[in-house]
């Protein structure tokens, strides 16, 4: 995004530019300001299953998303969608999530859903546990299909048990003490806080998993009065 504009200011930018109008009404929908804080703004968990990690050689194949606040979780407006692939599935990719081809055979492809998503994003920050999945592949998906990219912040709750385990890799001293390396996966994160244990790589139960990690790191290092634009990237 360019240092000049806001993402406020982006998004009417954007808005102007958009040809598509899903993503048109994506943009119109508008994004609150950096200095909101975090109480009032609405969020949504995000997370994509895929079948790989590059964007560029791999596709979607699961979207996941959670509307909440710092208050509540919104389960009456959680969504899935499995999609179509562009590429074919490899049997490391279905080792993980569990999709098989079978799953996605008559599955819509991303354009034949692509209101409901941004639909479900349209107004809120996304939250993501690891930022370099759901806005990189998101963005390729589109640029594909309709010939535009999308911009938009997220909240990376990886990025903030990175900022706040800086030392997570232990010295060679340490590790002959006994130290262990302080996880920050998502599974791992969630446990230092006392949340249950949810199984992974389920694109909606991670979505939920990581909506309520976020609350709990607020609530443990932050404060509701933390304004947005010290957390998002």
């Amino acid at each position: 995004m360019p240092q000049a504009l806001s993402w406020p200011e982006r998004f009417r930018e954007l808005a102007t530019q958009a040809r598509d109008e899903r993503l048109k009404s994506f943009y119109e929908a508008g994004c609150v300001g950096p200095e909101t804080p975090m109480k009032d703004v609405a969020f949504v968990g995000l997370d994509f299953e895929t079948t790989g990690l590059d964007p560029n050689k791999h596709s979607i194949v699961s979207i996941g998303v959670v509307p909440f606040t710092l208050d509540r979780v919104q389960l009456g407006g959680a969504r899935h969608w499995l999609v179509k692939p562009q590429l074919p599935l490899h049997q490391t990719s279905i080792t993980i999530h569990g999709i098989t081809h079978t799953d996605i055979d008559k599955a819509p492809d991303l354009d034949d859903v692509l209101g409901e998503v941004l639909g479900s994003l349209a107004g809120r920050i996304p939250v993501v546990h690891y930022r370099s999945i759901e806005r990189p592949f998101l963005n390729v998906a589109l640029k594909w299909r309709i010939g535009q990219e999308i911009e938009f912040p997220v909240i990376d709750t990886m990025a903030i048990e990175a900022h706040l385990h800086p030392d997570r890799q232990p010295n060679w001293w340490q590790k002959l003490r006994g130290q262990q390396p302080v996880s920050i996966r998502l599974t791992d994160s969630r446990l230092r806080y006392g949340l249950p244990h949810y199984p992974p790589h389920n694109a909606l139960v991670d979505a939920l998993a990581s909506a309520e990690l976020l609350m709990a790191q607020i609530q443990h290092h932050f404060s509701p009065e933390t304004r947005i634009g010290d957390l998002w990237l």
